[in-house]
């Protein structure tokens, strides 16, 4: 009788699973905050201060709820080691690596903002390559 070999299983990386859980707490907070920005600049609309906050206030909040809420799906989806959440984290984390060149080639950092701004995303991107044979 031939014997099988167990089923593979794919184990969460560590640094994957600290993401996932930092990410996810990130989107959580972002949501709530956003409904509670909408929610009282809808209040403050009914009580005759359109100035104050207004509907500005309002689209404001619900995108930021919105966005939290799609941090907080792609924390599920990096949690469950999904390839569509390591491709997004990858999009964002070149982003975020552009965004301190582009503010240093218009003047608006210094080099050593714009190093400092650059060092952790490219880790986590360096990171997440590394550890892409986990996602499927």
């Amino acid at each position: 009788m031939a014997q099988s070999s167990p089923p593979a299983t794919s184990t969460r990386p560590l640094g994957v699973a600290i993401l996932a859980i930092l990410l996810g707490i990130y989107g959580f907070i972002s949501f709530l905050g956003g409904l509670l920005i909408a929610v009282l600049s809808s209040y403050v609309i009914t009580l005759g201060y359109t100035q104050a906050f207004g509907f500005t206030g309002v689209v404001a909040g619900l995108i930021i709820a919105i966005l939290g809420l799609i941090v907080l799906g792609v924390a599920v989806g990096l949690w469950h080691l999904r390839l569509w959440a390591l491709a997004l984290a990858v999009i964002v984390l070149l982003v975020y690596i552009l965004e301190p060149l582009i503010n240093l080639a218009r003047n608006v950092t210094s080099a050593g903002d714009a190093i400092l701004g650059i060092v952790i995303p490219v880790l986590l991107l360096i990171y997440l390559l590394a550890v892409r044979r986990h996602f499927r």
